[in-house]
């Protein structure tokens, strides 16, 4: 705890009087640029992975960024869904996964969590994605099988997010736009879910050697 304090310190000290401007502003109203769902992981910062600062980023933050199918469940995911599309006016929402999740390897491996009642119940959230990956990808194992289940997941939040009425509505009329994302933590990298080619692909360019050897 002192460490935070002392982080608060100098946040209150320092920061907030450098950007005091800002923060009046931001007390009077928010207009975030996208609805960021996340993994309530601690190696996640939605603002540092985006440059982001205060309020550009609505964040919704659970274990295993899983977005319910609406009418299932009726909680603070689906509540802050509602909330930013249909109040905050939101553009852009991301589901971003990460490499190495460890409730995409209790999904995999449930008696990891045989004592857990709660996060139990909480993954029947992904039974689309357990169902999925044991369909689809049998002939995977180890990292490579979390990889392409954590992609999945991010692919069948997409979908859970389709149902919301908020979100379908401006869907429709191309009011919103979706965006899946996987963060590696081990490389910074991004792999982004592209819609037309139906699989992941890295935000990052392709390095000027591997673009001439694809074209060779």
């Amino acid at each position: 705890m002192e460490k935070l304090l002392e982080g608060f310190k100098k946040f209150r000290n320092e920061v907030f009087e450098k950007k005091r401007s800002l923060f009046h502003r931001l007390s009077l109203q928010q207009q975030p640029r996208a609805l960021f769902i996340t993994c309530s992981d601690s190696r996640i910062d939605p603002c540092l992975l985006t440059q982001t600062g205060p309020g550009e980023l609505f964040i919704l933050r659970n274990a295993g960024n899983l977005v319910p199918s609406y009418g299932t469940t009726v909680g603070s995911t689906t509540a802050t869904i509602e909330y930013a599309v249909g109040v905050l006016d939101i553009r852009n929402i991301i589901v971003c996964g990460h490499t190495d999740c460890g409730v995409m390897k209790a999904l995999l491996a449930p008696d990891q969590i045989g004592d857990l009642p709660a996060v139990k119940a909480w993954l029947t959230q992904a039974e689309a994605t357990r169902r999925v990956v044991k369909e689809n990808y049998a002939h995977l194992s180890g990292e490579a099988l979390l990889v392409a289940t954590i992609q999945e997941n991010v692919r069948i939040q997409l979908e859970h997010l389709q149902t919301h009425p908020t979100v379908a509505a401006k869907l429709r009329r191309a009011a919103l736009h979706l965006h899946g994302w996987v963060y590696s933590i081990s490389t910074g990298d991004v792999w982004a879910y592209d819609f037309r080619k139906d699989r992941f692909l890295s935000l990052l360019p392709a390095h000027p050697r591997t673009r001439s050897r694809q074209r060779s």
